[in-house]
């Protein structure tokens, strides 16, 4: 091999990889504490809005296998019995793989509502798999909040992601 071929192994290795450190990041991001009271109750599934935006858009860059260590990495960070998030992340995946051929190609509204679509089902699931898991029924309220805030930020994060896409990794298949 020359230098110049494992140059461009390295280079296309590590373009790959952008998608699943974007998201990783959006984990770490989304535990972060902020000085706001009850933000951590309501903040957004920033992990949830970018599997959606690289499962539906480049899925070859987000495999299985990431997409449950994210999940498994998100509960651990944020203190959801093991497996929560992992699980829902990981039916999400797989709806979105096998819903993308509506998604890809459309205009922005049609992907968005693709997410309005995702996104409450994820919540309540996620909801009722902690309340099943830890015993109690949790008040409803703050998973209702979560779901708005995370599609009311699902925009500004795929415009962040798409300039990303195109920045970093180009358009592919």
């Amino acid at each position: 091999m020359t230098p110049a071929g494992g140059a461009i192994r390295l280079d296309r290795w590590a373009r790959n990889i952008v998608p699943v450190v974007i998201t990783l990041l959006m984990v770490i991001i989304g535990v972060t504490p902020v000085p706001v009271p009850y933000y951590a109750i309501v903040a957004p599934s920033l992990p949830l809005m970018a599997v959606y935006y690289w499962a539906v858009l480049r899925p070859e860059l987000m495999p299985r296998t990431a997409v449950f260590a994210i999940g498994l990495l998100q509960d651990v960070l944020s203190g959801v019995p093991l497996g929560v998030n992992a699980l829902v992340l990981l039916l999400a995946h797989a709806v979105l793989l096998h819903q993308r051929r509506y998604l890809v190609g459309k205009s922005f509204w049609m992907f968005w509502l693709g997410f309005v679509m995702l996104a409450p089902a994820a919540g309540v699931l996620i909801w009722l798999l902690v309340a099943i898991l830890r015993g109690a029924l949790i008040a409803p309220d703050a998973t209702m909040f979560n779901i708005l805030m995370t599609i009311a930020v699902f925009p500004l994060l795929a415009w962040i992601l798409s300039h990303t896409q195109r920045a970093l990794i180009g358009q592919g298949n």
